[in-house]
């Protein structure tokens, strides 16, 4: 595992930093779990949240019991595996995964067409992860309803196909006990987004194929070097972000076009986001994006490559490295990495707006305009006419220091309906789904502006990116895409459909940026396929 740099002003910084925190003797007492290191606010949630420390070693207990699960799901042919988690319960999976060339289908949205293509994709073959550290997470919750419903339909004993991972003595725990559902149990003191290498990075990944065991080999050979003052890669991943954010450089564009790891940044999007953006400051991860020549972004590439920061290093080592470098990164920016003070406000939101609605439409309003297939709700300046007015007012309300942000309540899988031809070469079939996802706007957007542009796919970001909008600096630009449902699915025990749900989260989430005074839009797609053309049509013509 390694930390270099291309950039001799980051790490004249990054050492500077480093040289302090060893003389205060923090390297030593990060390693060994000390929870004062980020001071006295923050000392009581530190205190049961660094259990991720030790993870490399006390893993290997989960082993055979994971062992044991996995034996006797390929004995009954359960192939397919689907894991309902949110955040940290689903971001390190899709790596570890994707790397492994392991398939996992992962259903983190609340899209009832993402939600339908998991459930009608061999049932009869699907054993399911239910994972959730509080075990009330309400999108999980909802996939484990609707897979209970599916499952008892199909004449299939859902107690046969459901594994719960989650924390002791949680409700969803005293729910599987009742259910008579395998449960494995993660350690808890470990937070969400820390928690790669606990069981709910483990267990959805040794179920879909892949070799665990390797992973926390991997994270224990660089686990001796957390103590050390010298040659300790988290320490200088930490002191880079750290010390390049208090100079400014407060913009992370991670780079991982020539990586043997598959979307780690995804993952570091999260851990990031989330761990630092709060009390109005923080790092912004970018993901996807070029690297610019901003003077506030810093590039880290993972794996070979050049940028300001180059890590490099099998995927275990890259966990824990990346999160002892955050911890690192909160103590220089005097913040607690392990709180997320924000992320309840837009849960509460929804659960207003669902209560309050009751069986009545939600309170939507009246649109500002509509283009098209696009309708287009929130306070834009100038009088738009068009879709494209309202994308170059956005663009031109973005700060000197700051970012824009498009959140997509859709189906990310979508894009791959679109029709392609047996005779097109990759290339072409590339262009085609391309021509059809809405991920494709960030690039478009990007180019129109020299302000990092991020994409999150709702409500997946709400559990990641969702703290930084909220809780970061003041120097977001919003805009939400949000789409009509043809065909939903109701929440077995609960008065809501999957479609209702999203919605109401897409408005809450909206009324805790406004609430905020953050310029915010949300386009509402009236018809889906031809909403998503007319906007990257428009973005084009900018």
């Amino acid at each position: 595992m390694s930390v270099t740099f291309g950039d001799d002003a980051v790490a004249e910084k990054a050492a500077e930093a480093a040289r302090e925190l060893a003389a205060e003797g923090v390297p030593q007492a990060l390693a060994s779990g000390d929870p004062t290191l980020w001071g006295p606010p923050a000392e009581a949630e530190a205190a049961i949240r660094l259990g991720w420390l030790s993870l490399p070693l006390t893993s290997r207990e989960l082993i055979p019991e994971i062992t044991n699960l996995v034996e006797k799901a390929q004995a009954e042919h359960l192939d397919h595996v689907v894991l309902a988690g949110m955040g940290g319960s689903s971001l390190a999976p899709e790596v570890i995964c994707a790397t492994a060339d392991a398939p996992l289908t992962v259903l983190d949205t609340t899209d009832p067409g993402q939600v339908l293509r998991a459930l009608r994709d061999r049932l009869d073959r699907t054993i399911l992860v239910v994972a959730s550290k509080s075990g009330g997470t309400v999108e999980t919750d909802s996939h484990r309803r609707v897979y209970e419903q599916a499952f008892r339909d199909a004449g299939i004993d859902p107690a046969d196909r459901i594994v719960v991972v989650t924390d002791p003595d949680s409700p969803l725990e005293q729910l599987a006990i009742e259910a008579g559902y395998n449960i494995i149990l993660a350690d808890p003191n470990v937070g969400g987004r820390y928690s790669a290498l606990s069981a709910f990075g483990l267990v959805p990944s040794a179920l879909a194929g892949a070799d665990v065991a390797s992973l926390l080999d991997e994270a224990g050979a660089v686990h001796p070097l957390l103590a050390e003052d010298e040659g300790n890669p988290g320490l200088e991943l930490g002191t880079a972000l750290g010390a390049a954010a208090l100079a400014g450089r407060d913009k992370l564009v991670l780079e991982d076009s020539l990586s043997e790891i598959n979307g780690l940044p995804d993952w570091i999007e999260q851990l990031i986001a989330e761990s630092t953006g709060k009390q109005g400051r923080g790092v912004l991860p970018v993901v996807g994006a070029d690297p610019g020549e901003a003077r506030d972004e810093l590039t880290a590439v993972i794996g070979p490559g050049e940028g300001g920061v180059r890590v490099e290093g099998p995927l275990g080592a890259q966990f824990l490295i990346w999160e002892y470098a955050t911890a690192v990164a909160g103590r220089i920016l005097g913040i607690d990495p392990f709180d997320q003070p924000n992320v309840a406000e837009s849960k509460a939101n929804t659960t207003r707006l669902l209560e309050s609605a009751g069986e009545g439409p939600l309170p939507v309003g009246e649109p500002l305009l509509v283009d098209g297939p696009v309708e287009v709700y929130g306070e834009v300046p100038g009088q738009p006419k068009n879709v494209a007015a309202v994308l170059t007012a956005l663009l031109r309300q973005i700060p000197g220091d700051g970012y824009l942000a498009v959140m997509a309540y859709l189906d990310r899988l979508a894009a791959f309906d679109a029709p392609v031809s047996e005779e097109d070469s990759f290339e072409e079939m590339a262009d085609t789904w391309a021509a059809a996802d809405p991920a494709t706007l960030r690039a478009l957007l990007a180019l129109r502006t020299d302000r990092p542009v991020t994409f999150g796919w709702g409500p997946r970001f709400l559990h990641s990116t969702g703290q930084y909008h909220k809780g970061g600096p003041q120097n977001g630009v919003f805009l939400q895409i949000t789409g009509a449902v043809t065909e939903d699915v109701p929440v077995p025990g609960k008065p809501y459909t999957l479609g209702r749900l999203q919605l109401a989260q897409a408005l809450g989430d909206l009324g805790a940026l406004t609430g905020r005074a953050r310029p915010a839009v949300r386009l509402h797609l009236t018809d889906r396929v031809a909403g998503v053309a007319h906007l990257l049509h428009a973005a084009r013509e900018l």
